[in-house]
């Protein structure tokens, strides 16, 4: 059997409302509530489990490869939301990367998360 990543938990102030923002601003359907967890389905077959955290939020690191089309469209809702975007996952330069051929940016949840929308594999080539 492949060994594949089916899951993470992902802590957040409020499970329902920043499981919402990712599907928004992702594109995804609406996230599913099973037991304590926010659920989002990814295209890929993995989830990410949302689930409330009394405790501080420790940022984590999430990237989601999608395709130019998607880019545009979720940068557009980023933006929207009036969430600024960078270049660097340290937040130095705003804008995005266009490593490997490919775009990319970085951008925050509103638990502190740092997302990162690209649309190649770094070290893909390009």
């Amino acid at each position: 059997m492949a060994i594949e990543l089916n899951h993470t938990i992902v802590a957040s102030k409020d499970r329902r409302s920043a499981a919402r923002f990712l599907t928004e601003v992702l594109g995804l359907p609406e996230p599913v509530s099973f037991g304590p967890f926010a659920v989002v389905a990814l295209h890929n077959g993995a989830n990410l489990d949302f689930m409330d955290s009394a405790s501080e939020i420790t940022t984590q690191h999430y990237a989601f490869l999608v395709s130019e089309a998607e880019y545009d469209a979720v940068t557009a809702r980023v933006a929207d939301r009036g969430v600024a975007t960078f270049a660097d996952p340290g937040h130095r330069r705003p804008g995005h990367n266009t490593h490997d051929g490919g775009r990319a940016c970085y951008f925050d949840s509103p638990d502190g998360h740092n997302l990162e929308v690209l649309t190649r594999s770094y070290g893909s080539g390009g």
